[in-house]
């Protein structure tokens, strides 16, 4: 599960947020600072990060897991679980970089600047399913979300090889299969403007439909993926555009608010256990878990850069309160 949602504001802001759907909170603010070095638990292969990166995660064996984030350089990347998708190697490429998919994260905000500088050295990358792995890990089925400080956001798809990316300026992903075929399902719902059927959006479009929902269809109720899709991008269309970052982080929650799932182990093991979001422009990192009803912030200022080792901040998951006396 999990429902990534992009906001720009007036003045030009770019907030990107996230549902993290899961079965436990396992992650939390961490700072990965410069020159970081890790292994992969793929093939036990050393790598060194230029960047600095603040986000989620966790330490995992030698290395830090990071979940969602942003780096010194304004890149923002998420990872989302993409089940019956996503389709790995089992072999590995010598002339290749060969990480577990979880890794992914890690990678790119530790190497690249932007989203073109992704795309230029994406086929230097092989995700690897777990089998042969030098510490085994399974078959994580994810799929990802990157954002830049140009205002550029696109979905890369791990449903066919080698990886794919899709501009993606509606700014909606979840977990169902066939990036596309959710975006036609929208056309029952919203009305597109020509320059997103034309798949010619310029850069830090704010909305992609024309503010006509006359006649069209009303969303459901549901935590399915194409569900949430669909409602986040229905309601994302219609609020008001924030006007700035603070005004920014609140239109992001209420709208988090429509596609966050509800504790009921009943029925489903998992829920939104955390709720999170980048701000590219500020390098600002929002997080709240599911118990605490209250946001923090993390900022990858120039004080923090300077520090050498990881940082974890621990943010306790149960309600805080302001008492009025």
């Amino acid at each position: 599960m999990c429902t990534s949602i992009y906001q720009i504001a007036q003045d030009g802001t770019h907030v990107l947020g996230r549902t993290m759907d899961w079965h436990a909170l396992g992650a939390g603010p961490v700072f990965v600072p410069r020159q970081f070095q890790w292994r992969s638990v793929y093939d036990n292969q050393a790598y060194q990060n230029p960047y600095a990166i603040i986000g989620s995660g966790g330490a995992h064996d030698d290395e830090i897991d990071i979940s969602d984030g942003i780096n010194e350089y304004g890149l923002s990347v998420q990872k989302l679980t993409f089940a019956n998708g996503a389709r790995f190697d089992s072999q590995p490429d010598i002339n290749k970089h060969s990480i577990a998919p979880f890794e992914l994260p890690l990678y790119l905000l530790g190497h690249f600047k932007s989203i073109a500088e992704i795309e230029a050295h994406m086929d230097e990358l092989q995700l690897m399913s777990g089998e042969h792995a030098f510490k085994r890990y399974g078959y994580p089925e994810l799929h990802y979300v990157a954002a830049d400080i140009t205002g550029r956001i696109v979905a890369i798809e791990t449903s066919a090889k080698p990886l794919k990316i899709y501009e993606n300026p509606l700014g909606i992903l979840t977990n169902a299969y066939n990036f596309e075929r959710q975006l036609n399902q929208l056309k029952d719902y919203m009305t597109f403007t020509p320059e997103f059927e034309a798949d010619q959006v310029p850069l830090n479009t704010a909305r992609v439909t024309t503010g006509s929902f006359s006649g069209k269809k009303i969303p459901a109720g549901s935590y399915t993926p194409s569900s949430r899709f669909i409602r986040a991008a229905y309601y994302k269309e219609r609020t008001d555009q924030p006007l700035d970052e603070a005004s920014g982080i609140v239109s992001m929650w209420h709208l988090l608010n429509g596609v966050s799932v509800p504790k009921s182990t009943m029925y489903q093991q998992n829920y939104s256990v955390y709720r999170a979001a980048t701000v590219t422009d500020s390098l600002s990192y929002y997080f709240e878990p599911y118990n605490r009803l209250g946001v923090v912030k993390l900022q990858l200022t120039p004080e923090l850069l300077t520090v050498t080792t990881p940082q974890f901040y621990q943010v306790p998951d149960k309600l805080q309160t302001f008492k009025l006396n």
